[in-house]
């Protein structure tokens, strides 16, 4: 599958026009991660955002100096790494690549600056983060509440 057609499925730039599409995919880059690898650590600074191509992420909240909690997946078309586009840029969680996974990598201030001299598409851009963000506090939410109910 090309750059555009992973693009036009991802969380992130599925509201976008072909030709915004298009110019999104030149700053875009391709990357492998081996299963095992720990793509972001919570608390580091965030400087890449990601679309899965293939693959699946677990995506880690570091709770404690020796808890963990696996608070999401993501997977083909989803997206992650999007504290790169936010301030303070720090990773908000850990994700670890749970199987090989292949994905297009940007630079999160060079999509930042794409969404400034691109206002209509930046601001379709940064809805979809808005997106992201909520579901994956709401899915947060749930599983602390769980490991709260069942202590």
């Amino acid at each position: 599958m090309n750059k555009i057609e992973v693009l036009k499925r991802s969380d992130l730039f599925r509201e976008l026009d072909d030709e915004h599409l298009a110019l999104v995919a030149e700053i875009g880059t391709h990357q492998v991660f081996d299963a095992g690898t720990i793509v972001c650590k919570q608390g580091a600074p965030g400087e890449r955002i990601h679309v899965i191509e293939e693959g699946l992420v677990g995506i880690v909240l570091e709770v404690g100096p020796m808890a963990q909690r696996q608070v999401q997946a993501a997977a083909h078309f989803d997206s992650f790494g999007w504290s790169a586009m936010i301030p303070p840029y720090a990773c908000s969680a850990t994700v670890k690549a749970l199987e090989k996974t292949k994905v297009i990598t940007f630079d999160g201030r060079e999509l930042f600056d794409f969404c400034t001299t691109h206002p209509k598409a930046g601001f379709k851009i940064m809805q979809a983060v808005a997106r992201v963000i909520s579901e994956r506090l709401r899915q947060a939410y749930i599983q602390l509440l769980g490991v709260t109910d069942e202590d």
